[in-house]
């Protein structure tokens, strides 16, 4: 028997999976780690906590199952994308917390840069948006702020790197210092089109070269683990959790595409091997390099989705668990003129306001936290449309995952808003399923993408049932919403 275990690494938990040589999913080992907001608008991961929690998973998923090391034909890795790790080449230690994706503290920076009309020649070559999103600005942050970080580049031991880097650095016992093309192309430092990094963007940012990983394909041999029990086994795939996502349902062809309910929403469309330019509010990224081809895609991106639902639950502390939202939200026949704007980290697609905060408006005296869970649940359906419109056209179909695609009353208020079929693959978590895909097709388990067409996927499919006109209202109501959050931190 042959196995694929699949690290996705996650925003707020790392999880470990293990497939069989079918990828059919066999079990999983799930952790938290803490989420730390030293300042508003300010979010920061301990990466020694992230690698930690991801070895135990790990560890606790191959004892679990008796699985032994020479049956195990590869790791696959996937991870949240943006957030920056810096460490010393010497010691392998962290120099300072991970600045996370949703980080907000580089907003002034990035404006800066617009002032001097900088975003026109960054977008040109790495079809992204001067935003504190991406990982060169907090990089640039590093280097300017933490005196630790800037002794070890002026001494020549510092690496940066994304979760993939500092993943594969402590599975090879910091043998390696790589990176996969698709999380190379969020950082603001690559070129899309040669995979390479550009020297002028390097410069703009303030990043030396010798800091950062080298660029592998996605199916690439990223290195062999050297902790306890994996000696050998090899590193065979990597995607950032988005792309993971794309692969994982098979949207193999341009044109195909799919939304997921993480932390944040992420709607990506496969748009082919040849690098077009996005339309204006979307991202241009790499979705995967395998045999020696890459092919690129177009992506919405929303800084809060599943998140908001998280808000509720530690930050206001009105419901238990992410289900009893559903219940709470279930027993209200509509939001009653309640809105929730969750801008905690800016807005992303189509407006890219850093500055955007969170609002709730429309409250009474009659509002109770059901209003506010069916607000919160609402508002990641919303969101989702602002992302499928930004892509332009009418969207007939939708596929998704994710946690919150679990919530069945959200999944119908998404078709109903959209008036698109949505499409939820029932084992929810495509991102690890897509990343054991990549490893299976890098280790040769698998020949080639045509046989993982093969594979039964079972859907659950939601359709349209709202009308053209309480539908208009909704969202007319929304964008009001929206507005008066904007530009609040300006």
């Amino acid at each position: 028997m042959k196995y694929i275990i699949a690290l996705d690494q996650g925003t707020t938990s790392s999880r470990s999976v293990l497939y069989n040589a079918r990828l059919e999913k066999i079990d999983q080992v799930q952790k938290e780690f803490t989420q730390h907001f030293p300042r508003p608008g300010w979010v920061e991961h301990d990466a020694d906590e992230i690698w930690e929690t991801q070895w135990e998973t790990l560890r606790t998923l191959i004892e679990r199952n008796g699985v032994k090391r020479e049956n195990i034909a590869a790791l696959g890795i996937t991870n949240q994308r943006e957030t920056v790790v810096a460490w010393d080449t010497r010691t392998g230690k962290p120099l300072a917390r991970a600045i996370v994706w949703q980080d907000r503290r580089t907003a002034a920076f990035c404006q800066a840069l617009k002032r001097k009309g900088a975003e026109a020649a960054v977008r040109r070559k790495t079809g992204l948006v001067l935003d504190p999103y991406f990982s060169g600005s907090k990089m640039n942050w590093l280097l300017k702020n933490d005196p630790a970080v800037r002794k070890a580049a002026a001494e020549k031991r510092l690496a940066f790197g994304t979760m993939d880097s500092w993943l594969i650095h402590k599975l090879t016992g910091g043998n390696r210092h790589v990176t996969e093309a698709g999380n190379a192309s969020r950082t603001l430092l690559m070129d899309i089109r040669t995979l390479a990094w550009d020297k002028s963007l390097l410069k703009l940012f303030g990043v030396p070269a010798a800091s950062l990983p080298e660029i592998l394909a996605s199916d690439a041999m990223f290195g062999e683990a050297t902790l306890p029990g994996l000696e050998g086994v090899r590193i065979n795939g990597v995607a950032g959790d988005q792309q993971a996502s794309l692969f994982g349902h098979r949207c193999f062809t341009a044109g195909s595409l799919k939304n997921t309910y993480g932390t944040g929403c992420f709607l990506l469309r496969n748009i082919g091997a040849k690098y077009a330019a996005p339309p204006k509010g979307l991202l241009g990224t790499v979705a995967w390099t395998l045999k020696g081809k890459t092919t690129y895609a177009h992506e919405g991106a929303v800084m809060i989705g599943g998140a908001a639902v998280q808000f509720l639950r530690d930050g206001l502390k009105i419901i238990e668990d992410a289900a009893q939202s559903e219940t709470l939200a279930a027993s209200l026949p509509s939001n009653e003129g309640v809105y929730f704007v969750p801008a905690f980290a800016g807005l992303g697609t189509p407006h890219w306001d850093p500055d955007a905060r969170g609002l709730i408006i429309g409250l009474t005296r009659g509002s109770t936290r059901a209003h506010l869970c069916r607000a919160a649940l609402e508002s990641i359906a919303y969101q989702s449309l602002d992302l499928c419109r930004a892509f332009g056209g009418a969207i007939k179909s939708l596929n998704v995952d994710g946690g919150a695609s679990q919530n069945r009353l959200l999944m119908q208020f998404q078709a109903d808003i959209t008036g698109a079929e949505v499409r939820v693959n029932r084992s929810h978590e495509v991102t690890a399923l897509g990343v054991a895909m990549l490893a299976a097709l890098g280790c040769g388990l698998v020949p080639s993408q045509q046989e993982l067409l093969k594979l039964d996927l079972r859907l659950d499919i939601f359709k349209p049932a709202m009308q053209a006109g309480p539908r208009k209202l909704l969202v007319d109501r929304w964008r009001k919403a929206v507005k008066r959050s904007m530009r609040w931190a300006d």
